[in-house]
């Protein structure tokens, strides 16, 4: 992809090598843009447009800004058109419980129903986040649990009575659900008052993915406290029975060369897993459930975003590819391989990650604590 031509423009202050590209737009302001959207990862058509829509809109979240408005982006096999508009509802839904319009779209037939939106939304400069913002001593924020991922894949494979009220993955999969429903825009807010200067959201890549492009672009390090990690009820136990998406092995490979785990917890850098997929390809195991949709769980999104040479871009601190990501782990009684498959889960509409003062960092948890967020400083920024 670094073949592609690179876009140049005075007001274009960040580009393809973040969350959103950003566009000046006088008085101190600057438009947002960004685009996502995926297969169903749940049943019920209006949750599946809901959380497509918040997905979307985070990315204008993790940059600081406010969504304005939107259009559909749908891709549609013969479904019927009675699916389509609770997919569209959903979205719609999403879209008023965050404040932006939906003002139209496209829809193209194709093999797999995919949704999602195109979200334009504005911020002031002096709020804006980008990768490139971090800084020495910052404490990181994370202001969702991580596993949506693992239990998605385990509700598509295994039979839907599992997910229902009385299975024995309805409660991990609601927990997953309502994370998925929650909008990032509180935890956007909270992140701005608390003196953010970095921030990115938590989705395809996963938390070590995005936050190694966090530390490339700043030119720093990160040290995590993995015990400290929220993670979703019942995800780590998922994770132990191997559910977990074909995207978790792309994301430890994307990251294995800056990984320090030896530090601490007396594991051998080795011990991390590389080209091996961690998802079963087994028909066996392909969900014995009478699912709406019938996409494939190792097709999770992972919101790749290429990485930009534009000279103008106000994101571009380092092109340093070997910052460490140092874990200190403290918990032995999680395999090496399931943690790993924790913070390389890809998220779908998973929370924000973003850098601040410590004082302000217990503020802001305390904070979004009260929010009915699962927010906790997972680590700090620190030189290379």
């Amino acid at each position: 992809m670094g073949a592609l031509p690179q876009s140049s423009h005075p007001d274009l202050l960040v580009d393809t090598g973040d969350d959103a590209a950003v566009w000046a737009q006088g008085d101190g302001k600057v438009l947002i843009s960004t685009a996502d959207f995926f297969g169903p990862l749940v049943d019920d058509p209006h949750l599946w447009g809901q959380i497509a829509a918040a997905n979307a809109a985070s990315d204008v979240y993790a940059m600081g800004g406010k969504p304005l408005f939107a259009l559909n982006l749908v891709c549609w096999p013969g479904l019927g058109l009675e699916v389509l508009s609770e997919v569209l509802a959903g979205g719609a839904a999403a879209a008023e419980r965050g404040g932006w319009n939906v003002v139209g779209g496209h829809t193209v037939t194709g093999p797999e129903p995919l949704y999602g939106q195109a979200v334009t939304g504005e911020a002031h400069t002096s709020s804006l986040l980008t990768l490139a913002g971090g800084q020495e001593g910052q404490s990181l924020v994370l202001t969702k649990p991580l596993g949506t991922g693992i239990i998605t894949t385990a509700a598509m494979r295994r039979p839907a009575a599992d997910s229902a009220p009385g299975g024995d993955m309805h409660e991990p999969y609601q927990a997953a659900v309502t994370e998925m429903l929650r909008l990032n825009d509180i935890a956007s807010q909270v992140a701005i008052q608390a003196g953010a200067t970095v921030a990115t959201d938590i989705t395809g890549f996963g938390l070590l993915g995005h936050l190694h492009k966090l530390c490339v672009a700043s030119g720093l390090a990160a040290v995590l406290d993995v015990d400290a990690i929220p993670v979703l009820p019942g995800a780590k136990e998922l994770a132990a029975q191997g559910y977990t998406p074909g995207g978790t092995q792309r994301n430890l490979d994307f990251v294995a060369h800056a990984l320090d785990i030896s530090k601490t917890s007396g594991s051998n850098p080795s011990d991390i897993p590389t080209n091996n997929k961690t998802s079963s390809d087994n028909p066996d195991e392909a969900p014995n459930s009478s699912k709406t949709f019938g996409n494939n769980p190792d097709d999770a999104p992972t919101n790749n975003k290429t990485t930009s040479n534009n000279p103008n871009s106000i994101n571009q601190r380092s092109t340093e590819t070997n910052t460490p990501i140092i874990l200190n782990l403290n918990d032995p009684s999680c395999p090496l391989a399931d943690t790993l498959a924790l913070l390389a889960d890809p998220q779908t509409s998973g929370g924000l990650l973003f850098a601040c003062p410590p004082t302000a960092a217990e503020e802001a948890v305390a904070h979004l604590t009260t929010q009915n967020h699962t927010a906790t400083i997972i680590g700090t920024l620190a030189l290379l």
